[in-house]
């Protein structure tokens, strides 16, 4: 079995509202890089990335410039070597960002070509530890104009009854004040069983005054605090940490299992949230995975929730599954022919080969700035 054409396309699709935005952020639409695999035996692999907000193209060039000769003619299988050789080659280019955004998609990619080529669903090819489904948490509560304390606390009600006992909102927009209000409506919202995720998204310029905000929205009891620094500053996360109560989660920017390894040496998160089309591909958060339970550590991948069920279902240390119930912020949905089903809160597990996600080729016409090539 080998690889016979690699091609990759950049899409861009808009945001379905306006006025949207994250701490430091506003956002109007997403860009994706998606990479095509297909097999002499007739077998096919899709794999998928994040780019940001601008500059998509960058990825699918480090794609088709940089890394597709590296993976042509290859076995798939062999996805040790393939991500080595890709690792190598791109020394003088960058170990983080677009090259490994890149040598994510690809590597996603080729892991759904030999899992639908066993014919298992991927978390099972991986080697299952969970069966029928897995714990999400539903993922929102983003400023945006016009939307108070009350209407973050309608939509994190709407998530309750959509059967989520976990929820994730945004702060770090706002003073720590302002944010506390709204803080407050959500706890009030969920109830006081319901678990409460705060991502500050890098919000705060330093250690200490992430700590009194943290300490203040500790009177309504929150299930970590994500991100409140800049992923850089990992001393800075290791001294909130030891600091508040609340346990810090960071990792959805950081790549390769050498940045997690800095991280737990450092004691600087109790949760490690890689993000698989960021890391490094599935080979790599598997090794990441791997790294965290040797330190006791537990990972809730970041986004994704489409691959990040195999991950979870495959892993005894992974918790959580960050869930967006639909397509109007996240928007890879529409993308894809597939949709998760969720059941009581939970994510049910694919059991087609493969990730189980499928590409729409429509949406895809629709929405790339380019030929596929």
């Amino acid at each position: 079995m080998r690889v016979t054409e690699l091609l990759a396309t950049t899409c861009v699709v808009p945001l379905e509202r306006a006025g949207l935005s994250i701490s430091t952020r506003a956002l109007t639409e997403r860009h994706y890089t998606i990479v095509r695999v297909s097999t002499d035996t007739g077998a096919e692999g899709i794999g998928f990335t994040y780019c940001g907000n601008l500059g998509g193209r960058i990825v699918t060039l480090a794609v088709q410039d940089l890394l597709r000769n590296l993976v042509i003619g290859r076995d798939p299988h062999e996805t040790e070597y393939i991500w080595d050789s890709m690792y190598r080659e791109t020394l003088l280019h960058g170990r983080r960002g677009a090259i490994l955004r890149a040598m994510s998609a690809i590597d996603i990619a080729l892991w759904d070509v030999v899992s639908k080529e066993a014919g298992l669903p991927l978390y099972k090819y991986l080697g299952g530890y969970k069966e029928g489904s897995v714990p999400a948490y539903a993922s929102g509560g983003y400023y945006a104009d016009g939307k108070g304390p009350e209407g973050l606390a309608e939509e994190m009600t709407g998530y309750t009854e959509m059967g989520f006992n976990a929820v994730k909102m945004k702060l770090g927009r706002l003073s720590p004040k302002e944010d506390n209000l709204r803080v407050k409506a959500a706890r009030e919202a969920i109830g006081p069983n319901g678990l409460l995720f705060l991502d500050a998204n890098n919000a705060y310029p330093d250690a200490d005054t992430a700590i009194r905000a943290v300490e203040m929205f500790e009177d309504h009891n929150p299930g970590w605090i994500e991100e409140p620094l800049m992923p850089d500053d990992i001393r800075g996360h290791s001294k909130i940490a030891s600091s508040v109560r609340t346990p810090v989660a960071t990792g959805e920017i950081h790549a390769t299992r050498w940045d997690f390894q800095q991280i737990l040496e450092a004691d600087a998160a109790s949760i490690l949230q890689p993000d698989v089309g960021v890391c490094g591909g599935i080979t790599e958060i598997q090794r990441i995975a791997a790294i965290a339970s040797a330190h006791d550590k537990a990972i809730a991948p970041h986004w994704f929730a489409d691959l990040h069920v195999h991950i979870v279902a495959s892993n005894p240390n992974a918790t959580w599954v960050e869930y967006f119930t639909d397509t109007s912020i996240i928007n890879l949905g529409k993308l894809l022919t597939t949709r998760l089903q969720v059941k009581a809160g939970e994510l049910v597990l694919p059991q087609t080969p493969g990730h189980g996600m499928e590409l729409d080729d429509v949406a895809a016409k629709k929405f790339s700035i380019e030929d596929w090539s």
